[in-house]
This record gives structure tokens, C-alpha cells and sequence, in this order.
């Protein structure tokens, strides 16, 4: 049965967040295809995950027969994390660009889920393929040629860790200019983020229908 992992990271909640508006339509479109489909949804603003610490870290590297009841206990609640991710048929992650990054909250989750030798700088990682569609929302523009270009660190960060090391298939979906509603400075550049927005709402409808077709294939 087809398997969506969906993630959100915003600390805005419904149609406040721009990242969790579009998602939510591309759960929708994937939804439609699949009614009888598994979403294991987790909210990392509401229900964070644990920062990784000693004892999850260094019983990812120890036989289990050699963990002790601490390690094993902490291990266990990361495995279940490393295995939504690794049985997932795609998975769809809501990443505002905040203070130039993304969420701690997201990077926990990451942290989590990379076990180098199993999922992470393996040539045959179990992640590997699996198609991850990034909504990459943020409130000015980074993209290139733009003034803040070289302060793009969601992008080619998620690029980095999902794409490099475990292999996913990255796909970015980016609505950009999100504060200029807000903010009188870039009230000019309403225009564009009113286009921008339809834009990421379009391709999330589209991916999130062809994220449901390969699944099924």
C-alpha cells in the first residue's frame, strides 16, 4: 500500500503558514489518488522530536547485544523515526526559511533519521531513490542573481543532506516573498508574490498527483 511521509516544520498554524498551505494541497492531490493510502503525518512544531543525543547516537554504532538498556531504549525511538522514512513511497516536507535556515525543529528530525553506514554514505542505502518534495517557503527571494543569493542555506542545505547523503530524489517547491503583504518596504513586490504563490500551489497540486501516480506504478 502507498506510503506518504509528510512532514511539517512551520510555527504557523492552517492557511497563517504558507509552507503548510501547500502542502496541504499537495496531500491533497496525493490523497485523491490514493484514498485507501497511508499518510503518517507528523507535525515537528506541535510534536517535536528529541534533539539526538550520547545515547541514541552511540547505540546507532554499537551491536545491539552490546547496547545497554539506555541506549536501546533511546535507539528505539530513533529507529521508528528511520524506518517511517526508509518505508515511505515519497515524502513531502514543509521548510520555512527562518533566520536563514530551516526550523531547528526540522534539523532535529534530520539529525534523527541519518545513520551513516545504514541510510547515510552507503552506495546501497535503503533511502535511496525515494522522491522527497521540499515546499521551500520564505519571505524574501534567494534565487540567483537576487541580492541575497549567497544566503540561501534551506535549499542548498536540504539539497545537501536529503540528496547527497541518503539519496533521495529532491524536488523543491518555493514560495518566495511570502512578507510582502506585510511588510511596506516590498509592498512592489506583491505582484510577484502573489504569482509565486499560485505558482507553488499549482505545482503542488501537479506533483503531489504524479508523486501518487509513481507510487502506484
Amino acid at each position: 500500500m502507498a506510503t506518504l511521509l509528510h512532514l511539517d516544520s512551520s510555527l504557523w498554524s492552517g492557511s497563517a503558514s504558507s509552507s503548510r498551505s501547500v502542502t496541504a494541497d499537495f496531500r491533497k492531490a496525493w490523497e485523491e489518488q490514493h484514498p485507501d493510502g497511508i499518510v503518517i503525518y507528523r507535525d515537528l512544531d506541535a510534536d517535536p522530536v528529541p534533539h539526538l543525543g550520547a545515547l541514541a547516537t552511540s547505540a546507532g554504532y554499537a551491536a545491539p547485544a552490546d547496547r545497554t538498556p539506555e541506549q536501546a531504549a533511546a535507539f528505539a525511538e530513533r529507529i521508528k523515526l528511520i524506518e517511517e522514512l526508509e518505508n515511505a513511497d515519497a515524502v513531502l516536507i514543509g521548510a520555512p526559511m527562518y533566520n536563514f535556515a530551516v526550523p531547528s525543529t526540522l534539523k532535529a528530525w534530520l539529525d534523527q533519521v541519518i545513520l551513516v553506514g545504514r541510510n547515510a554514505a552507503v552506495e546501497n542505502s535503503p533511502t535511496k531513490g525515494i522522491p522527497a518534495y521540499v515546499v521551500a517557503s520564505r519571505g524574501g527571494s534567494y534565487a540567483p542573481g537576487t541580492p541575497r543569493e549567497g544566503y540561501e542555506y534551506v535549499q542548498n542545505y536540504l539539497q545537501a543532506i536529503l540528496g547527497d547523503m541518503l539519496g533521495l530524489e529532491v524536488d523543491f517547491i518555493v514560495p518566495e516573498l511570502t512578507l510582502a503583504h506585510s511588510t511596506p518596504a516590498m509592498a512592489e513586490l506583491i505582484p510577484l508574490a502573489e504569482a509565486s504563490k499560485a505558482k507553488a500551489h499549482e505545482d503542488a497540486v501537479t506533483k503531489g498527483k504524479s508523486a501518487a501516480r509513481n507510487a502506484a506504478a
